[in-house]
C-alpha cells in the first residue's frame, strides 16, 4: 500500500465559548504556493492509489455510456420552443430554439465553440421568446456574464458583465428590459453583497455596476427572486428555506428604478415562493401548512394578511414543492414518499386532471416549465431505470407529447423497491433500493447508500448512466430519504436542521443497520455517499459510526463545522446549521462537527474530492480533513483526496471531465468494496 504524503502541523489554538480549540491544518485553508504543493502531492499519491485493474476495465464501460445525447427541459413560448441540447460527440449542451415541437433546432448560443472552462449555466426567455438571457462563467466558479440573443436573428443584442450569481430566479423581464439580481465577486469575498438592478437594452456591452440600484439593503442571510406582471415588480426576500417576504416595486418616478418595495406579505414566520402572471401573485406556502399549499392575492395589494390570501390548492397528504403558471391553469408539482405526481387546477383551484406518469418516476427541480400566456407546459421525468423523457402536455386538453426520450445503455432489468428503516428516535425512514433482478439477499452483495439530508432537497428516483455498471456488476444502490429534506414537509426539514442535525445522521446508520439486518450487504461491501451537505453528512458517517462501511466517497463537502461561516456563501447557511458564535449552537455543532471528531484509530478508506473553483463551499474542508485523518489513521486503508481545476460545486462541467470524475470515483468504490465484473 503506498503512503501518503505528509502533512506539517503549523498549530493554532483558539478558545471558542470556553473551551480550546486545536487546529494544526488551518494553513491549507490559504491559496498560496505552499498550498497549491500540497494540493498536487495529494493529487500524485491518489493517482497512484487509484492506477489499478479495476479502474482499467470501467474506462471504456463508462467513456462509452457518456457518448449520449442529452435533452434540458422545454420552454415554451409564443416565439418558439428552448431548449438545451447536448449530442453525443459534444462535451456542453447547446441552448437551442425551434418555431414549433417538430421543427429543427437553431442554435442560439453553442459553449463546445467558447474558449476551455466557460461553460453556459442557466437561461430565461422574454415573456414573448423574440429575446433570451443566458448566464456565462468560467472554470464552474457560478460568477456571470449575462448576454442577451435575438432569437429571431440569433444576433447577440447585449452582454453584461460581472453579475455575480445572477440567475434565472432572480431575473426578470419587463417587456424588452429587465430586472436583475446581482452580487459581488467570490474572489473579493463578497457574494452576500447583493443588489436588485435594473437594465436597460441599448448599451450593447457594460458592467452591472452601471445598471441603478433598486436596493441592496439584503441580508447576508437573504436572497431575492423576481417576478413581473402588468407594469408590478414582486420581490420574494427568502431567507434560507423557512422563511421569506414578498414586496412589489411602486414607481415614484420616470424611471423603473424610482421607487419604494411596498409590503405584500412580510414578517410571517414561513415560506412564500411566489409566481406571478395577470396581475396576480400566486404562492407556494407552509404558512399553517407543513406541505404547503398555493394561496394569492392581487399584485398591487398593501400588507395583507396571510390567514387572508385566497387558498386556490389546498394542503393535502402529498408534500407540494412546486408549480407554474399555463395559460388559465396551475400545474402542481407534488409528492408522496419522494415519488412525484402532476396534477392541473385551473385559476381559481378547482381540480381538472393528473398527468400520467410511472410510478417510480421524478420530475426534477426546475424540471418542469410553463408559458403564462398559452395553455401550455413541459417536463423532463426519470426513473432509476429510464433515462429522462421531455414531455409536452396542454392544459386545456389535456394531451401529452413526448419530445425526446433515449433508450437506457444497458437492457439491465432492474428491481426498484421502497423500503423503510427505523431511526433511532423511533421515526420511519423511506429508502429507494435498486439491484439487478437476480440480486440474491446473501449478505455480501456491493451496496452504496447515498443521503443528503438538508436544506429541503429532495432525493427523488433518478437515471445515472455512470451507475448503470455497478448495477450490471452485482451492485445494490440506495437513497435514503433521510430528515433535512421536505419529502414529508416543513416538519420533516426541521427535525433535521440546527440542534436536530444528529436525526439526520442516525437516519442514514439506521439505513445502513437495516441493509445489512436485511442481508443486503455486510459493513466491509457497503460504502457512503454524499456530496455537499451529504458530504458532511458522510464525514459525520465516517467519524462517529467508522464500523459501519468500508467505504466512503465525500465530495465538495463541509467538513469544519466551526469556521464554515468564515468561507464563500457559509455565512448564509447558518440559518440551516446555526453559527458557531452563538453558544447554544456551537455546543451541537462541536459534537457531531467531522474535522473536530478525527481520533487515533482505523478508519475505512475514504476518498474526498475538491474544485479549486468551487465558489460555494470552501476546499479547504476536505483539504484540512485529508491532512487530519492521514495523520490520525492507525489502518491500512487509504485517504485520499483529488482536488479539480476549471471546475467548481458542480455547475457547468464538461462531459469529459464528468467522465473522468465518474471513473476515479467508481474505481475507488469497485477496489474498496471488491467488486468484480461477471
Amino acid at each position: 500500500m503506498h503512503d501518503p504524503p505528509g502533512t506539517e502541523r503549523r498549530e493554532v489554538v483558539e478558545e471558542m465559548h470556553g473551551e480550546e480549540i486545536r487546529d494544526p491544518y488551518r494553513w491549507l485553508e490559504d491559496d498560496d504556493e505552499d498550498v497549491y504543493e500540497w494540493v498536487e502531492r495529494q493529487n500524485e499519491y491518489a493517482d497512484r492509489v487509484l492506477d489499478t485493474d479495476a479502474r482499467d476495465r470501467l474506462a471504456p464501460r463508462l467513456e462509452s455510456r457518456a457518448a449520449v445525447s442529452e435533452y434540458g427541459v422545454v420552454t415554451p413560448r409564443e416565439r418558439g420552443y428552448f431548449q438545451t441540447i447536448e449530442t453525443a460527440d459534444e462535451d456542453h449542451a447547446k441552448l437551442c430554439v425551434r418555431s414549433d415541437l417538430d421543427a429543427a433546432p437553431t442554435v442560439l448560443a453553442d459553449p463546445n465553440e467558447w474558449p476551455d472552462g466557460e461553460s453556459l449555466d442557466w437561461y430565461t426567455p422574454s415573456p414573448d421568446g423574440s429575446l433570451v438571457a443566458y448566464g456565462r462563467a468560467e472554470g464552474g466558479e457560478e460568477q456571470y456574464d449575462v448576454t442577451v440573443v435575438d432569437t429571431e436573428t440569433g444576433e447577440t443584442v447585449e452582454v453584461l458583465r460581472d453579475c455575480g450569481r445572477a440567475g434565472p430566479e432572480g431575473l426578470a423581464w419587463s417587456n424588452e428590459n429587465f430586472y436583475y439580481v446581482t452580487s459581488g465577486s467570490a474572489d473579493e469575498g463578497t457574494q452576500l453583497e447583493k443588489q436588485i438592478r435594473y437594465h436597460e437594452l441599448g448599451a450593447g456591452e457594460s458592467r452591472a455596476v452601471d445598471d441603478p440600484v433598486l436596493t441592496d439593503d439584503v441580508g447576508e442571510h437573504v436572497w431575492p427572486s423576481l417576478g413581473y406582471t402588468d407594469d408590478t415588480l414582486v420581490v420574494a426576500f427568502h431567507a434560507g428555506w423557512t422563511h421569506s417576504d414578498v414586496y412589489r416595486w411602486e414607481s415614484d418616478g420616470p424611471a423603473p428604478a424610482d421607487g419604494e418595495l411596498v409590503r405584500l406579505v412580510a414578517d410571517t414566520d414561513a415560506s412564500f415562493r411566489p409566481k406571478v402572471a395577470d396581475g396576480t401573485v400566486y404562492m407556494l406556502t407552509d404558512y399553517e401548512a407543513p406541505r404547503s399549499r398555493v394561496v394569492a392575492c392581487d399584485a398591487t395589494a398593501t400588507e395583507t394578511d396571510p390567514d387572508e390570501l385566497a387558498e386556490l390548492v389546498p394542503e393535502s397528504d402529498h408534500t407540494l414543492t412546486y408549480f407554474v403558471v399555463a395559460g388559465d391553469s396551475l400545474v402542481v408539482q407534488s409528492q408522496r414518499d419522494a415519488r412525484s405526481s402532476l396534477s392541473v387546477y385551473d385559476r381559481d383551484g378547482d381540480h381538472r386532471r393528473e398527468v400520467d406518469l410511472p410510478e417510480y418516476a421524478a420530475v426534477g427541480r426546475g424540471d418542469l416549465t410553463d408559458d403564462p400566456d398559452a395553455p401550455e407546459f413541459c417536463f423532463r421525468a426519470q426513473t432509476f431505470d429510464r433515462p429522462p423523457w421531455v414531455t409536452h402536455g396542454r392544459t386545456d386538453t389535456g394531451e401529452t407529447t413526448t419530445i425526446n426520450e433515449r433508450d437506457p445503455e444497458s437492457d439491465l432489468d432492474l428491481t426498484v423497491e421502497q423500503r423503510f428503516f427505523e431511526s433511532a428516535d423511533g421515526t420511519e425512514v423511506p429508502a429507494f433500493v435498486v439491484h439487478r433482478d437476480d440480486v440474491e439477499r446473501d449478505g455480501d452483495n456491493p451496496t452504496v447508500l447515498y443521503g443528503y439530508g438538508g436544506f429541503r432537497i429532495n432525493l427523488t428516483p433518478s437515471y445515472d448512466r455512470f451507475r448503470v455498471p455497478f448495477l450490471e456488476d452485482g451492485g445494490v444502490y440506495v437513497q435514503a430519504n433521510v430528515r433535512g429534506g421536505s419529502e414529508y414537509g416543513e416538519d420533516w426539514h426541521r427535525q433535521g436542521m440546527r440542534e436536530n442535525k444528529q436525526n439526520v445522521f442516525d437516519d442514514f446508520y439506521a439505513v445502513a443497520e437495516g441493509l445489512i439486518e436485511a442481508d443486503y450487504t455486510r459493513p466491509e461491501r457497503l460504502a457512503a455517499m454524499g456530496r455537499s451537505n451529504g458530504g458532511l453528512l458522510v464525514g459525520a458517517a465516517v467519524t462517529q459510526r467508522p464500523d459501519l462501511f468500508g467505504a466512503v466517497s465525500c465530495g465538495v463537502p463541509l467538513l469544519d463545522m466551526l469556521r464554515f461561516h468564515e468561507f464563500l456563501l457559509g455565512e448564509s447557511w447558518t440559518i440551516e446549521y446555526g453559527s458557531p458564535e452563538d453558544p447554544e449552537a456551537f455546543e451541537y455543532l462541536r459534537a457531531y462537527s467531522p474535522y473536530h471528531n478525527v481520533e487515533e484509530r482505523a478508519y475505512p478508506a475514504v476518498y474526498f474530492e475538491t474544485a479549486a473553483g468551487d465558489t460555494r463551499v470552501h476546499p479547504g474542508h476536505a483539504r484540512k480533513m485529508t491532512a487530519r485523518m492521514q495523520a490520525a489513521n492507525t489502518g491500512e486503508e487509504p485517504i485520499l483526496l483529488r482536488t479539480r481545476t476549471e471546475t467548481g460545486h458542480g455547475v457547468g462541467k464538461p462531459t469529459s471531465m464528468a467522465v473522468s470524475e465518474q471513473l476515479d470515483r467508481w474505481a475507488f468504490l469497485y477496489d474498496r468494496l471488491d467488486v468484480s465484473e461477471p
